[in-house]
């Protein structure tokens, strides 16, 4: 069922993709203040209920619906709910669109654009960006999109999955990230400020769960690309101070395409509402051996991900026919 859910649920996305504000995204953001404002006090009691209410309760009501539709109508009814909550938690056009315009404005030439784009989509300071870093921190907000929206998500619901507990684990995992990004921003803000127990919980928390899902899409990434710089750039660069899960991946990928990633951060822009921009790793403020970045890499990162996804269809494929046969 996994199988056919993931393919489902992707081809929908591609055909009809959910707008930024949609209603299951306003409802997340919704739940996720309503439970810090009801639920955090400033003890750690307090925050580890708030964060169990905001991440871990969708997931079990997600799980029980899962379990009544097989009860209800058996697995065709179940396999319709996978594919919607994939739907929603799933998928490439979350991001894209904002990765094609900024390509397509450098091919263009025009850079003025490129950089009102990236500082529109990550909420940074752009304005100084030449073309060069502006490619650069397009690829690098990239691949951990890509990560965060598709292969980590991957990872979560394919293991839960195959435990008896359906899309639990997309759930789980987009609920933790959007948590500990959201509580991040109110804690360095002034308006509504959340406790600085639940802050350093819920990224503690976050990091924790995304550990395995970013090596996972290192590795992968090493598969398809070239293997051996990816991995001598992952063992020898990933590490450094910083977050270390998304150090793991930019490595990786600066060694399986050879364009050289790090670099100053970009400074980001105050901001109430919405995803906001990605943290990038402060080790990157050192840069990765390979290649200055050019737009060129960009068709090789949207080939890396591609064939990424291709090798995860492959393992549910090989999974789901052991599963049968045996």
């Amino acid at each position: 069922m996994a199988l056919f859910a993931i393919v489902m649920a992707l081809l929908l996305e591609q055909v009809r993709p959910l707008a930024p504000g949609n209603p299951a995204a306003a409802q997340l953001r919704r739940w996720v203040r309503g439970v810090g404002h009801a639920v955090d006090a400033g003890g750690r009691q307090h925050a580890w209920l708030a964060w169990t209410l905001a991440v871990i309760v969708p997931a079990l009501a997600v799980m029980g619906v899962h379990w009544l539709c097989l009860w209800l109508a058996g697995w065709p009814l179940a396999l319709a709910w996978n594919v919607a909550v994939l739907y929603l938690t799933l998928g490439f056009r979350q991001f894209s669109h904002h990765f094609t315009g900024i390509r397509d404005a450098l091919d263009a030439g025009d850079e003025e654009r490129a950089r009102q784009l990236l500082a529109r989509w990550q909420q940074v300071d752009a304005s100084a960006l030449p073309r060069s870093e502006i490619v650069r921190h397009v690829i690098e907000y990239s691949v951990l999109s890509a990560h965060r929206h598709v292969f980590g998500v991957l990872a979560w619901y394919s293991v839960l999955s195959m435990l008896g507990l359906g899309p639990a684990g997309a759930v789980f995992y987009r609920n933790a990230d959007f948590a500990a990004g959201y509580w991040r921003r109110k804690l360095q803000s002034a308006d509504q400020p959340i406790s600085a127990a639940l802050g350093t919980l819920a990224a503690a928390a976050w990091r924790a769960i995304d550990w395995l899902p970013a090596r996972m899409t290192a590795l992968a990434f090493a598969i398809v690309g070239s293997f051996e710089d990816a991995i001598d750039a992952w063992r020898q660069y990933a590490t450094r101070e910083g977050n270390v899960n998304d150090g793991v991946i930019l490595a990786a990928t600066s060694g399986a395409i050879g364009v050289r990633l790090g670099g100053a951060a970009l400074r980001p822009v105050p901001q109430a509402v919405g995803i906001g921009p990605l943290p990038l790793p402060a080790d990157l403020n050192d840069e990765l051996p390979g290649e200055p970045a050019i737009p060129a890499h960009f068709t090789q990162v949207v080939g890396l991900v591609w064939r990424t996804v291709a090798l995860w269809l492959l393992l549910l494929v090989l999974l789901t026919l052991a599963h049968v046969l045996g």
